[in-house]
């Protein structure tokens, strides 16, 4: 397969790394900071991101695991955040191929719809077991979400950027 144009030639990802990124997002969903309905979810860009970039390391299982844990943790109807997760994963993992070919900013651009998607489910589940409608600014978060795309691609694939090689012969 070709590579296209411009894009740096990536070492092999660390599954440590991926659990640790898991870890790390999964304690920032959970932070106490007085969940508003426009806070980003940040498992949900982390498991579209490594559902892209690692369709085979990180599948269904991973997100039907994180998103019972955020069930758990904000006391949601049960399953309602792992069939979220799921369904943003096999969208994800649907589009890899495709998305690696463009640059960030138009992968952030086409993580829109798929944001807005899962959040519009988690909504609609949430007003079906008795919550309420969060109004307008429930349309921020997967906004916010898609400008989280760049630094979270740049953030997450350094660990796998090669060094410059100062020998000229070999280009890669």
């Amino acid at each position: 397969m070709m590579m296209p144009k411009g894009q740096q030639l990536l070492l092999p990802v660390s599954p440590v790394f991926i659990v640790a990124s898991f870890l790390i997002g999964l304690a920032v969903n959970i932070l106490p900071l007085g969940r508003v309905v426009w806070t980003p979810d940040w498992l949900m860009v982390l498991l579209a991101f490594w559902g892209i970039h690692q369709p085979q390391r990180v599948g269904m299982s991973v997100a039907f695991i994180l998103g019972l844990c955020m069930d758990v943790s904000q006391s949601a109807l049960m399953g309602q955040h792992a069939l979220v997760y799921c369904l943003l994963m096999f969208a994800a993992q649907m589009s890899s191929r495709r998305m690696l070919w463009f640059n960030v900013w138009l992968q952030a651009l086409q993580m829109v719809p798929l944001f807005l998607g899962a959040h519009a489910i988690e909504l609609l589940l949430r007003v079906i077991s008795g919550g309420t409608l969060p109004g307008v600014e429930g349309l921020i978060a997967p906004a916010l979400e898609a400008v989280l795309w760049p630094i979270a691609s740049w953030i997450l694939l350094a660990p796998q950027r090669r060094p410059p090689d100062p020998d000229e012969n070999r280009p890669l």
